[in-house]
């Protein structure tokens, strides 16, 4: 049976929208869009465009097909049923599949919907696969792979620094700076073959010295963009931040009021909080997974405290940043400083908690004695009061930064700026790949040049182009091609 997953003669269609929201998006795209469109849909008589929307041609060269098309009007559900809806037409090839393309705005229930596609279904489109229509955008041309692939992050970006790098490929911005460095690959491959087609005359093209300087300096370029790159891979996951303490130490309470609902059970008894309890923390520019584990104690006192013990230690250890809690107003730290010791934390953010039963005064001698004990500075804060909240989201935010791009920060009137990160670009496992297969071909290139085999060189840098150009992929078979667009969701 024909495999017709990427088949650009079909016409296809599917909704294009999030579940439940108040209009959906139906879209299709293909060469039957404009048949279809009048088959179902009726433009309102009202309307300035529907004398227009009759005279549509499905011919490329009519003067009716302008960059876009818009009109409201019904949809012909079946015999009985039309619906109001906002007809949008992109024509070919100027839409962003390249093909021509129509999308019905509805605002009604699900059903409908449904019954509507299935109408569409039965009369011979095709159900779109995860992501056809991206790549149909690729297939026509209108982007490359690393842009088609960046669609997707852009979609599923669940922080400000993925959306960022996500954008910065949809831009283009990879593709730029590689076709910088391939251009100069082929302008010094071309040198050493003229060379070798000419090895008979007395015609030196190019030197073995200039050919590896030449060579030495598209290594580093290569090498600089993998080591000022950021892996995709690190903005994409939510990182984790756990708040740990001794029993009462104000943990649940913060949980509660960071996350803005009630999560975790508050009470005055030890030991509430058994499991560990996660939400959803937005921060400037990152979400993150913050959660509250059950209180660590020095010494277990039966089979339930160790299990509990173990879940929390690990939650903490796997975590990326850890709010340490100690309560300021108790009188006795001797069992904060024992549990201090059985977390393993790759940063730790230590907070003195319950400051509003404090006195300014005792506040201060306070927060120097448990600098003294912990040999960390502790930021005060009251979930009663609210006081040094925003400074803690601060704070976690900016570690969160540093941790996971590497990226330092400058103080200015105690904002925190994301330094260098505004142009880094955020490669993938497979472009951190192609580049890494590049480089050695070319350091092998090098020391091939300078022994003066320039035979195996040429074939080594052909090799190291053809890598680069895996990033973008201008002709990729359909087991690719289905890696990268199963990702994707349906409609996209």
């Amino acid at each position: 049976m024909r495999d017709t997953r990427y088949d650009v003669n079909d016409t296809i269609v599917a909704i294009s929208s999030p579940p439940n929201g108040v209009r959906t998006i139906v879209r299709i795209s293909g060469p039957a869009v404009i048949e279809t469109c009048k088959h179902i849909f009726r433009p309102n008589e009202q309307s300035v465009h529907a004398e227009e929307f009759s005279k549509l041609n499905q011919s490329p060269n009519t003067e009716s097909r302008r960059a876009n098309f818009t009109t409201s009007g019904y949809v012909k559900i079946d015999e009985e049923l039309e619906i109001e809806a906002q007809l949008y037409l992109f024509f070919s090839p100027r839409s962003y599949t390249g093909d021509d393309v129509a999308e019905l705005h509805l605002e009604t229930n699900c059903a409908v919907v449904k019954a509507l596609v299935s109408k569409l279904l039965a009369m011979g489109l095709r159900g779109a696969s995860p992501g056809e229509f991206t790549a149909r955008a690729y297939l026509n041309g209108k982007i490359d792979l690393a842009q088609a692939e960046a669609v997707n992050e852009v979609i599923l970006s669940s922080n400000r620094l993925q959306l960022t790098a996500a954008e910065k490929l949809l831009e283009g911005q990879l593709g730029q700076t590689i076709n910088k460095v391939t251009g100069k690959i082929i302008e010094c491959l071309s040198l050493i073959e003229a060379g070798l087609d000419f090895s008979g005359e007395d015609i030196e093209f190019i030197s073995a010295k200039q050919a590896a300087e030449r060579l030495s300096r598209i290594k580093k370029e290569l090498s600089d963009l993998l080591r000022n790159s950021i892996r995709f891979e690190s903005v994409v996951d939510l990182p984790a931040v756990g708040i740990a303490g001794a029993p009462n130490a104000g943990k649940s309470s913060l949980l509660n009021k960071l996350l803005g609902t009630e999560r975790s059970i508050v009470s005055h008894q030890s030991k509430t909080t058994r499991d560990v309890l996660t939400g959803l923390l937005t921060l400037r520019h990152y979400q993150c997974v913050l959660f509250d584990c059950a209180g660590l104690i020095a010494l277990a006192e039966n089979v339930l405290d160790e299990l509990t013990q173990q879940a929390a230690t690990e939650a903490l250890r796997n975590s990326n940043v850890v709010i340490f809690c100690v309560d300021a107003s108790k009188a006795d730290w001797s069992e904060d400083v024992s549990i201090r010791q059985l977390i393993e934390p790759k940063v730790l953010v230590a907070v003195a908690t319950k400051i509003d039963l404090l006195s300014q005064a005792d506040l201060a001698k306070r927060l120097d004695r448990l600098k003294s004990l912990f040999d960390s500075e502790f930021l005060p804060i009251s979930v009663k009061t609210g006081a040094g909240l925003q400074g803690l989201r601060d704070i976690v935010d900016r570690k969160l930064i540093e941790l996971i791009t590497g990226t330092k920060y400058k103080s200015q009137d105690t904002r925190y700026e994301i330094r260098d990160t505004n142009h880094a670009l955020a490669l993938t496992a497979r472009h951190r790949q192609a580049v890494n297969e590049a480089i050695d071909n070319i350091n092998m290139a090098i020391d091939e040049v300078k022994a003066a085999n320039d035979e195996v060189a040429a074939m080594l840098l052909r090799t190291a182009y053809q890598a680069i150009c895996d990033i973008e992929r201008k002709h990729v078979d359909e087991q690719i091609l289905e890696a990268i667009f199963s990702r994707f969701c349906i409609g996209k």
